[in-house]
């Protein structure tokens, strides 16, 4: 009898300290949360205002701006819907993208 009232106290020890732990799952959610607001306050929002800027500056070029593109300076001759027209050289055109214009001076 003391046996089994030892080995009932064992198992009820034992069922204590196994018994699974409920997951903090409102712990989890503020951790995720809280990282996802980083990526998105030093990532993810300065890129956009950046882009914003860059498309602000590539619509404002007009015939006769000095700008830089794909590393090639030149004065703007003609600007079409997607790609501008360059002089680079007295005589030489050259077209280019508008996504690899660099600046406008």
């Amino acid at each position: 009898m003391e046996q089994t009232a030892a080995v009932a106290d064992a198992a009820t020890q034992a069922a204590t300290t196994v018994a699974p732990q409920a997951t903090d799952w409102w712990g989890l959610l503020l951790y995720c949360l809280i990282i996802f607001a980083i990526i998105y306050l030093f990532m993810v929002r300065p890129n956009k205002k950046r882009m914003a800027e860059y498309q602000k500056m590539v619509d404002s070029i007009q015939v006769g701006n000095r700008i830089v593109a794909a590393g090639i300076y030149g004065t703007v001759k003609k600007v079409n819907e997607k790609t501008v027209e360059m002089e680079i050289a007295k005589g030489v055109v050259i077209e280019v993208a508008k996504g690899a214009i660099a600046s406008v001076e």
